[in-house]
């Protein structure tokens, strides 16, 4: 009996009379093929901004498959546009979706019993089995960015019964391919689990260890300890059953496909093999669902290190890549996420990040690098598939930006705000307002920092604070024109004053796990700082800021990496004292604070290390870190330079070992010499694992991780590596 006919046989009338039994079953799983296929091409609508065209398909036909893909499209709408509202529908609409595929998996089990076993890929139900697992996925993505810390764990629950199900389906497929002799290079080992994991989790069985556990409010607003900083992704040595046996997952595979470089795939991974459309779609989905889940868990911030415990496994970077690259081959919806998640992860966290292998290490097939012309070979494919959408030109000038071309990306952007998709163009929108303040356009910066209030309610206080930071500098620029025009001069002054003094008041609505976000933090304690300032000095408060915000958010967002030498210079001119509009004596009192110095210093030393001059930048991060640590801890002192001048010197330390042209005449380039570099550059990094909390500590953290990544690979490359 075909399998495919038995998922549907309880919503499907039997036929009492007219064709034979085999041929009855031929035209059902045509049929049902056919269902499945639409609900595909109606979900990959999204993919092309048609989310009100794929809803309206969708809604025809009330499948597991076309109920996951109504989820998919509110699921789009929530993560890119961080709603509350979007997120509570988008969690019905999972758990609805959930539901649905556990009644049909169930029913394709009883029934493939009945008729026996046949040789197939797959256990009976098992796209079933997958449809559970997307549900279970997204419900966890959306509870982690929800803002209750209850709704959070509930997440984190949700991605442990995600991985089983995966898990035991990817086993499933390994399995047959070794019984029939065939290993083909993008197979992947599954991971291998402890006898305690049974088939039933992977087929959504009742989950005994949590099914009864109930959830209450958790005392959100009890600190405890700080958790321990630690960027290797291991889990705290204390985790309780029945954590302490998931953690046994090996995730560790040599065997995971190497897709070749640049995008040329050829005509299709495994064709030969996947000839069933029903194979092809869990094959691909598993591998966008898992390689998502394996590259999520590897980014957790550390500060959440705890609640990786419930899960009881860690992530893997290099193979969720892998199996990311694998599902984009695909042309499904299955394989459009999946290039989507590649992008974000290149575009967005890479895009934050310094210490990566050079361009001709991730030709050679360095995974942890940044692939430019596969990036953009990507894009161009998903253009060919989805030629009206915005969100693909949002992604190649992201590519553009990250290549140093900001004018080119700025200029593609401002041609990409017409998106259907008001979540999109709220994205494009905001990476416009970033590239503007990198160029030092701050007028342009202003007005669209101002448009992503409209667009977006994410943080108001961020946006109206980095605003108020633009109108600052235009207060600044017309403040030491040569030609003083004085109605300008308080044009700006007015205008930057009544933005940063906005920023702290619609700060706190948003929270990320009961905590308060951590840039809205930032900028209230900056405005109590500069009120207090102002107040003791008798000065204005936008005459009392002092080091130019403008720059520090350039810094924390790595704005210097996607310059070019014109605007670094740009950057040393506003980082100079001579920007100050305070009077002579109050500058000398705020150029005399210490964490005014280590902030400017921290931004010079980045825009001179950009500019290849080390020396430079290594002067300056020494005379940070000759400060004392404690007096960055009084009131409204700003906390981050110190940890991120630790960071910078590791970052300089790779960079001698990646550009032999940025070393000194001491340098010697040797093997001993490189594994000298590449150890300080650890020693830089492991120091900060151990850095008490600090407001931005998960931004910086992230940098860190990713360099901990990329030591570990360059090690392996160099057989330095220790067990």
């Amino acid at each position: 009996m075909s399998r495919i006919g038995a998922w549907l046989r309880g919503s499907t009338p039997k036929s009492t009379s007219g064709p034979s039994p085999a041929q009855s079953q031929a035209d059902l799983r045509a049929r049902e093929i056919a269902t499945m296929m639409d609900a595909m091409t109606s979900t990959a609508m999204i993919m092309n901004d048609d989310i009100d065209g794929a809803e309206e398909r969708l809604r025809k036909d009330g499948s597991p498959f076309h109920q996951l893909g109504l989820a998919v499209c509110i699921f789009m709408r929530s993560i890119l546009g961080f709603e509350t509202g979007v997120m509570f529908e988008t969690s019905t609409r999972l758990n609805d979706c959930e539901n649905a595929a556990w009644d049909e998996m169930k029913k394709a089990q009883k029934e493939a019993g009945a008729a026996g076993t046949t040789d197939r890929i797959y256990p009976p139900g098992s796209e079933y089995s997958l449809v559970i697992a997307d549900a279970q996925l997204m419900s966890a993505i959306v509870a982690v960015l929800h803002e209750s810390l209850t709704e959070g764990i509930r997440g984190f629950y949700k991605l442990r019964k995600a991985y089983l199900t995966l898990d035991e389906i990817m086993q499933a497929e390994t399995a047959y391919l070794k019984k029939n002799g065939l290993n083909p290079d993008f197979t992947k080992q599954a991971a291998s689990s402890s006898s305690s994991v049974s088939a039933g989790h992977a087929n959504g069985a009742e989950d005994t260890d949590d099914a009864d556990l109930e959830f209450v409010d958790a005392d959100e607003a009890h600190s405890g300890a700080q958790t321990p900083m630690n960027y290797e992704g291991h889990l705290t040595k204390d985790s309780q059953p029945p954590e302490k046996s998931l953690s046994k997952l090996s995730l560790n595979s040599d065997t995971t496909s190497k897709p070749l470089p640049n995008g040329k795939e050829g005509k299709g991974p495994g064709s030969d093999i996947f000839k069933d459309p029903v194979d092809q779609f869990v094959h691909s989905g598993v591998n966008m669902c898992f390689g998502t889940l394996l590259l999520l868990l590897s980014m957790i911030p550390p500060t959440f290190s705890r609640l990786l415990s419930i899960i009881g496994f860690r992530g893997d970077r290099e193979r969720g890549i892998r199996m990311l690259w694998q599902a984009s081959k695909f042309d499904n919806i299955n394989g459009a996420v999946a290039g989507l998640m590649l992008l974000a992860y290149y575009n967005g966290l890479l895009g934050f990040t310094d210490i990566l292998p050079s361009e001709s290490d991730v030709q050679k097939g360095a995974l942890v690098g940044y692939p430019k012309a596969r990036c953009s070979a990507l894009i161009a494919e998903m253009r060919v598939r989805y030629p009206d959408s915005a969100l693909w030109r949002f992604e190649e000038a992201r590519v553009l930006a990250h290549t140093r071309d900001l004018h080119g990306a700025l200029k593609l952007l401002r041609s990409n705000q017409a998106s259907k998709i008001r979540q999109i163009t709220a994205l494009n929108n905001f990476e416009m307002a970033l590239n503007s303040m990198y160029v030092h356009d701050f007028s342009d910066m202003r007005d669209n920092f101002l448009r992503c209030v409209e667009l977006n309610d994410w943080s108001h206080a961020l946006y109206y604070y980095i605003a108020g930071c633009g109108e600052l500098e235009n207060y600044r620029n017309a403040f030491h024109s040569k030609e003083k025009d004085e109605s300008q001069i308080q044009l700006h002054k007015k205008k930057a004053d009544e933005l940063l003094r906005k920023a702290p008041t619609v700060a706190g609505k948003k929270r990320f796990l009961s905590r308060p976000l951590p840039f809205e933090q930032f900028v209230t304690r900056k405005l109590l700082k500069w009120e207090a300032r102002s107040k003791e000095l008798g000065i204005d408060l936008v005459d009392a800021v002092g080091v130019s915000p403008s720059e520090e958010m350039t810094y924390l967002w790595n704005g210097q990496k996607k310059m070019r030498e014109p605007e670094l210079k740009k950057s040393e001119e506003m980082l100079s004292w001579s920007r100050l509009t305070a009077p002579e004596e109050a500058q000398k009192k705020i150029k005399a604070e210490i964490d005014e110095q280590a902030a400017r210093d921290l931004c010079r030393a980045a825009v001179a290390r950009t500019l290849g001059n080390l020396n430079e930048a290594r002067e300056l991060l020494d005379s940070i870190l000759a400060m004392d640590k404690q007096a960055f801890k009084r009131p409204n002192r700003d906390d981050f330079a110190l940890p991120s001048a630790n960071y910078e010197m590791a970052v300089l330390a790779w960079a001698e070992v990646q550009n032999p042209e940025l070393r000194g005449e001491d340098a010697k380039g040797d093997e001993d010499w490189l594994r000298e570099k590449t150890e300080e550059c650890q020693s830089w990094l492991e120091k900060l694992t151990k850095w008490e909390a600090f407001i931005l500590d998960a931004r910086i953290g992230m940098r860190v991780q990713t360099g901990m990544d990329t030591l570990r690979w360059y090690k392996r490359e160099y057989g330095w590596a220790t067990a």
